[in-house]
């Protein structure tokens, strides 16, 4: 497996960065789908700008967090926040624990939904069967194998991303053809600007959601320089698998199954070439990553409330004791939670719970990042790091 470690750190927190983005619900193409490749020709320049965007904003914070040995998000939120004021810093420090409830709820829906669109494309079985049985995976390993999924997650990720990169090189290349046609025509055909850029803008709000737990990452940072290299790296590599997933999409963009297709990415593969080979292995590297994604959101939900529950309790045993009968209450509980929300679909989930969350991100977080860099440029605040 992977070791992060052995990374120099600021390629590592790139890393991050890259598996945070590139999960199931990505490589099933329908982010794109919903964000990017419905604009017409901004569809060769939103993907980017969105990359541009998160790259931004994690290297300040990254550099606020090494500035100020803030290292999990609440002690950032409350230190970051807190620079508005005493009265700020409770508001925003809870309504970011809000966006985090949220992110955590809406990712494992996702990932419930995208596993069970590609298991229902890939065999035929009804949608809810399929996700019933992504639903019966996900909770047997929260139970019995968070470890294992913790173990091999950089290690999933890395295949899906060689997934991606087979799947797309050979039918980017097969279909240049008919993908420069597309991009010809819709070049040829008006699309507003608006529409595209705040799609954009919403998919880059969303994806910083998480940005108080990339925090973590910056305490190895030997200075506030790596923050900024990092986010180079991350950008680079982002930017150049986001719009070769892109471009690839382009070559179906007239399809008329497009519009309705669960898994955009599946029918890339199906209409293009070596359909036979490539369709069960981007399917099989969807639904691990999937599934890879869904336990470790269920399992921080888990350790979440079992460690505030232990806090009550009147000694060490005692949480011992009841540690594992909490724990599968609350699997199931938050299991069920998500498969019922999953059962709305992979594109509604996709573009109208994403869509809220980055409403969510907007107000909590883009907004008050924006003031806190003018506040600092002016010297209102961080005085002491001005000249930095």
């Amino acid at each position: 497996m992977i070791n992060k470690n052995k990374m120099p750190i600021a390629i590592g927190v790139a890393f991050v960065w890259f598996t945070t983005q590139f999960g199931g619900g990505f490589a099933s193409g329908a982010q794109l789908y919903v964000y990017f490749v419905k604009f017409g020709i901004w569809t060769l320049l939103t993907p980017i700008l969105a990359q541009a965007f998160g790259a931004f904003f994690q290297w300040y914070g990254l550099r606020y967090a090494k500035r100020h040995d803030t290292y999990d998000y609440r002690s950032f939120t409350d230190r970051f926040y807190g620079d508005f004021g005493e009265k700020a810093r409770p508001i925003f420090s809870n309504l970011y624990e809000l966006v985090y409830l949220f992110t955590i709820c809406l990712a494992p829906s996702v990932a419930f939904a995208t596993g069970g669109a590609t298991l229902h494309a890939l065999t035929g079985i009804p949608y809810l069967l399929c996700t019933v049985i992504i639903g019966l995976i996900i909770f047997v390993l929260t139970i019995f194998g968070t470890n294992l999924v913790r173990a091999a997650a950089s290690t999933v990720s890395v295949i899906i991303i060689a997934g991606l990169l087979l799947v797309y090189i050979p039918n980017i290349i097969a279909q240049w053809g008919t993908i420069t046609a597309n991009i010809g025509e819709i070049a040829a055909t008006p699309a507003p600007a608006g529409p595209a850029l705040w799609k954009c803008f919403l998919y880059a709000a969303f994806q910083i959601a998480s940005i108080g737990l990339l925090m973590q990452h910056a305490e190895p940072f030997k200075d506030e320089g790596e923050a900024k290299k990092s986010m180079i790296y991350g950008f680079i590599v982002n930017a150049v698998i986001v719009f070769m997933c892109t471009i690839g999409l382009i070559a179906v963009i007239h399809n008329p199954e497009l519009k309705t297709a669960q898994v955009p990415t599946l029918l890339m593969v199906t209409t293009g070439v070596g359909a036979s080979v490539l369709t069960p292995i981007i399917s099989i590297l969807i639904v691990l990553g999937s599934v890879s994604t869904a336990v470790n959101m269920i399992a921080g939900v888990i350790a979440r409330f079992v460690n505030s529950m232990s806090k009550k309790d009147a000694s060490a045993e005692e949480s011992k004791q009841k540690l594992k009968k909490r724990t599968v209450i609350i699997a199931v509980l938050f299991t069920l939670l998500t498969f019922a929300i999953a059962q709305f679909g992979l594109i509604p989930l996709v573009s109208t719970g994403y869509g809220y969350l980055g409403y969510l991100t907007i107000v909590v977080v883009v907004i008050p990042f924006v003031i806190h860099m003018i506040m600092t440029k002016s010297g209102k605040i961080d005085k002491e790091f001005k000249k930095n």
